[in-house]
């Protein structure tokens, strides 16, 4: 077998191996937090670059992100990454949770919601005291919806089992709040129509991004392009640190290691980097889409792997249009009233030049629209652009084209809390890591790294990596590497 090299530097212990399998956000964690507590890693990535599902491509000499990310201010762990990977200049965060909601039924076209400098939960009462597309009566019983919600407990028993338009509905919450405001939030963050999102992730998002702390809404939004933020910078960061990382390298099994050697082995695919190369390990990060994962889980960890398929996915597609002049005067908006959910000015990191202006219409729980052709799609959401967007009424489109995630999360639906797996299996030192394992959070970059830094809190507890650290990391060091 070959892999990581099996005697410390000057005829210390011999490494920690450590070989993480997929190179998305929870892989990059994982082997970010195990290099730096001192482990040799080996990231294995089927595909020709990091990042996972938040990455780039180029098209016509522009960078196309392949979907329209965006954080909170509460999402330590991702900030926490960003901050080890050299990457906090590359993204902006608001310094106040503000966002534009354009509709065709709003005053000129456009409201706004913005936060107050009082303290959370009433920061968003003034916001939602002018809000126009609500009436005074929607207003006043969203007030008491939210108030409900914020002493609503998600892991309560019997939360996860249901549906969020069902808690809404009982607590007074009619159609039209539900669509001109809590849809806004809820769909974009779980990636499932509003009323069919499980409750407990639900509010998981909105306790703590709308009715935490004041400033937890705050919105972050990329800089520069998904590729450059996190596969890059992440593959930079590993191999300063030592790690080996490989791209186009495709794990096929994983198996219990020989008698009297290393505890694992990681075939690789046959036709890709190292083919049929078998990498030893003293442990093994899963860092793959549960459907991967399901395949790759040897069974002797014990693991219900046929019920992750049970979790499903759903779509998200991004339909990206570039216009002859700037149509849009805002980074990015909502939309109400409309086919459009947010919508995002991508010029700039795009690398357009000239005086036109690229949008990127982001569509969550994209069910209805991603079989539908990019001609279709046309026909849809460029009148609708023009509804909300007067100056897009004159405007040319010189280039429209469409990007599909069809397994962009996991299905955010009452009991999916049953299917997510912990880190931690009853084999020691396999574990697993991605945003559909149990991190507590939904499916988001935020529930990407905390995935993987329980991944590496697991293989921290694991007598080996304990053994071989000899006390010099403590618990606590090792969950702050990105968090």
């Amino acid at each position: 077998m070959t892999g990581l090299p099996a005697a410390g530097a000057a005829g210390g212990p011999a490494p920690y191996r450590v070989a993480v399998i997929g190179g998305g956000l929870a892989g990059i964690t994982a082997a970010v937090a195990l290099s730096e507590a001192g482990a040799a890693v080996t990231l294995l990535e089927a595909r020709p670059r990091l990042g996972g599902a938040t990455c780039s491509f180029t098209r016509g000499g522009l960078v196309v992100d392949t979907g329209q990310h965006v954080f909170l201010r509460c999402c330590t762990a991702y900030r926490g990454l960003l901050g080890r990977l050299g990457m906090t200049g590359g993204v902006r965060l608001q310094d106040r949770f503000d966002v534009t909601v354009l509709s065709p039924h709003a005053p000129g076209g456009r409201a706004r919601l913005r936060r107050t400098a009082l303290p959370g939960p009433l920061h968003m009462g003034a916001a939602l005291a002018r809000y126009p597309l609500l009436s005074p009566a929607e207003r006043l019983r969203v007030a008491r919806a939210a108030l409900a919600m914020r002493w609503l407990d998600p892991g309560e028993p019997g939360t996860g089992g249901q549906r969020l338009g069902d808690w809404l509905a009982a607590h007074g919450q009619g159609e039209g709040a539900r669509r001109a405001l809590w849809d806004l939030f809820t769909v974009s963050a779980l990636n499932i129509a509003g009323d069919d999102a499980s409750l407990d992730l639900a509010a998981t998002v909105v306790k703590t991004a709308l009715l935490g702390k004041r400033d937890a809404a705050d919105i972050g939004v990329p800089t520069v392009p998904l590729g450059e933020l996190h596969g890059a910078a992440g593959a930079a960061l590993l191999r300063r640190r030592g790690a080996d990382v490989r791209l186009g390298a495709k794990a096929a099994a994983v198996e219990p290691g020989p008698p009297g050697g290393a505890a694992f082995a990681v075939h690789l695919a046959r036709g890709g980097a190292g083919s049929g190369e078998v990498v030893s390990a003293d442990a093994v990060v899963i860092a793959t889409p549960p459907q991967a994962a399901a395949a790759l889980v040897p069974q002797a960890a014990g693991l219900p792997s046929a019920r992750w398929r049970e979790l499903g996915s759903s779509p998200i597609v991004n339909v990206h249009v570039i216009y002859d002049r700037p149509v849009m005067d805002v980074p990015f908006a909502a939309a109400a009233d409309s086919p459009v959910q947010w919508v995002f000015d991508r010029t700039r990191i795009a690398g357009l030049s000239g005086p036109g202006q690229y949008l990127a219409i982001s569509l969550s729980a994209a069910d209805s629209y991603v079989d539908l052709p990019a001609a279709r799609l046309r026909e849809i959401f460029v009148p609708a652009l023009a509804r909300l967007l007067p100056a897009a009424r004159e405007a040319q489109v010189t280039d429209f084209f469409v990007t599909r995630e069809r397994r962009a999360t996991f299905r955010q639906a009452p009991g999916c809390g049953q299917l997510r797996p912990r880190a931690a299996t009853a084999l020691p030192g396999l574990v697993l890591a991605g945003a559909w394992t149990d991190t507590g959070w939904p499916d988001t970059m935020e529930g990407a790294v905390r995935s993987g830094l329980n991944a590496a809190i697991a293989l921290r507890r694991e007598p080996g990596l304990r053994a071989w650290l000899g006390g010099r990391e403590s618990l606590g060091e090792l969950r702050g590497v990105a968090a």
